[in-house]
C-alpha cells in the first residue's frame, strides 16, 4: 500500500501542537524527530544507551512526519494543517521558519520501520519502559517494567515531557493513590503510577485512538482491574457523576497531565475540583517560555508550589492543593 508523506520542518517548542494538527486531519501514523546534534549532551544518569547515532537536525528544530492513505486529498490536507500552524503564532507558539515536503512511501518503509529504534529505555531509579518487541532483564529487584507497544498514540518515554512526568510522579506516589491521568496516550504515565504504587488511575484522552492503545498497554501490563481507560476530558468526568463507576472516588489523590500549556491553562479549576485537599497536581509538557504564565495561573487557582522538574528546555510542575 501506498501513503503520503508530508513532512514538516519545524522548532521542538511546536513539535506536540503540529503532530495533534496531523492526527486530527486523519493522518495514519505520525513520527517526530527532535533535534540530535553532536552538541547535544545525551542523559545516561540511568544507564540509558543509545543505538542511533545523532542527527543533523539543528539544535531546536524537528521534523514531524505524517502519513496519510493515497486516496487522500493530501494537498488539501497541506493546506489546513498550513493555516493552522501559522495560527500557532497568535498563541505564542513559535513554529519557526516552517518548511513543507510531499511524497509518496511504501507501507514497509514507515510503518514498522520506527520499532528498531525503539528500546528498553531506563527512565528513573525504578522505572524502565520495554518495548513488547525486546527482550530485557531488570538489573535490581526493585527495577518495575513498564510494557509498551504505542501504536500511533504519543508517549514511548523518549520524549522528554513523559520521561520528566514518571520521573515525577515516583517522587509522589507513596502508594494507595487513586490518580487521574488526563491525556492518556499510550497510557505510559497510567501504568507507571500502578507500578509505583498508585491504588487505581483513571486514564482519560479525547482521541479513540489513544484511547485504543491504552487499554491494549493496560491489558498488556495486566492492569485491567488497576486502570480505567475512558474516551472523556476531566470537565465531562466532572459533569457526570462521581466516578466511582469508573474504579475512583472523587476527590482524587493526585492529577497528572502531560499537555501543553496552552491546555493545562484551560482546566486547572477542573484539576482543583477534582483533588483533594492536600492533593498534588503534576503538570507536565510545559515548554520553558511558558513556566511563568503557568506558575502564577497555578498559584491563582488555589495551589501552591512545591517543586519544578526539568529536562532539558521542559518543564513539570508538582502544585499542591491549599487544604
Amino acid at each position: 500500500m501506498l501513503w503520503h508523506e508530508i513532512t514538516i520542518h519545524t522548532t521542538e517548542e511546536a513539535v506536540e501542537m503540529i503532530s495533534n494538527f496531523l492526527h486530527e486531519a486523519g493522518a495514519g501514523g505520525v513520527s517526530i524527530e527532535e533535534s540530535g546534534s553532536l552538541n547535544k549532551k545525551r542523559d545516561t544518569s540511568y544507564g540509558q544507551w543509545y543505538e542511533v547515532p545523532l542527527n543533523d537536525i539543528p539544535e531546536g528544530q524537528a521534523e514531524i512526519k505524517g502519513y496519510f492513505s493515497e486516496e487522500s486529498p493530501v494537498e488539501d490536507i497541506l493546506e489546513e494543517v498550513k493555516q493552522r500552524i501559522e495560527g500557532l503564532r497568535e498563541f505564542e507558539i513559535d513554529p519557526g521558519e516552517v518548511r513543507y515536503e510531499i511524497k509518496t512511501v511504501n507501507e514497509d518503509e514507515w510503518a514498522t520501520a520506527w520499532k528498531q529504534y525503539f528500546k528498553p529505555l531506563r527512565v528513573s531509579d525504578r522505572l524502565t519502559i520495554k518495548p513488547t518487541w525486546e527482550d530485557y532483564e531488570p538489573e535490581h529487584e526493585s527495577e518495575k517494567i513498564i510494557e509498551l507497544d504505542p501504536g500511533m498514540a504519543f508517549g514511548t518515554g523518549t520524549h522528554p515531557t513523559t520521561a520528566l512526568c514518571l520521573r515525577t510522579l515516583e517522587k509522589v506516589v507513596k502508594g494507595g493513590e487513586e490518580i487521574i491521568d488526563v491525556g492518556t496516550g499510550s497510557g505510559i504515565l497510567s501504568i507507571g503510577a500502578v507500578l509505583l504504587g498508585a491504588k487505581h488511575v483513571l486514564a482519560l484522552d479525547l482521541d479513540p485512538v489513544a484511547v485504543s492503545s491504552a487499554r491494549e498497554n493496560t491489558a498488556l501490563n495486566r492492569m485491567e482491574t488497576q486502570i480505567t481507560v475512558k474516551e472523556s476530558d476531566l470537565l465531562g468526568l466532572l459533569n457526570g457523576g462521581n466516578g466511582n463507576e469508573l474504579g475512583i472516588t472523587l476527590p482524587v489523590d493526585i492529577v497528572v497531565a502531560n499537555i501543553l500549556a496552552e491546555i493545562i491553562l484551560l482546566f486547572i479549576d477542573d484539576v482543583y475540583q477534582a483533588l483533594k485537599p492536600g492533593g498534588v497536581y503534576i503538570a507536565s509538557g510545559i515548554y520553558k517560555n511558558k513556566v511563568e504564565i503557568v506558575q502564577q495561573a497555578l498559584e491563582d487557582s488555589g495551589f501552591a508550589i512545591e517543586d519544578l522538574c526539568r529536562d532539558e528546555d521542559w518543564v513539570a510542575f508538582v502544585a499542591r492543593k491549599r487544604s
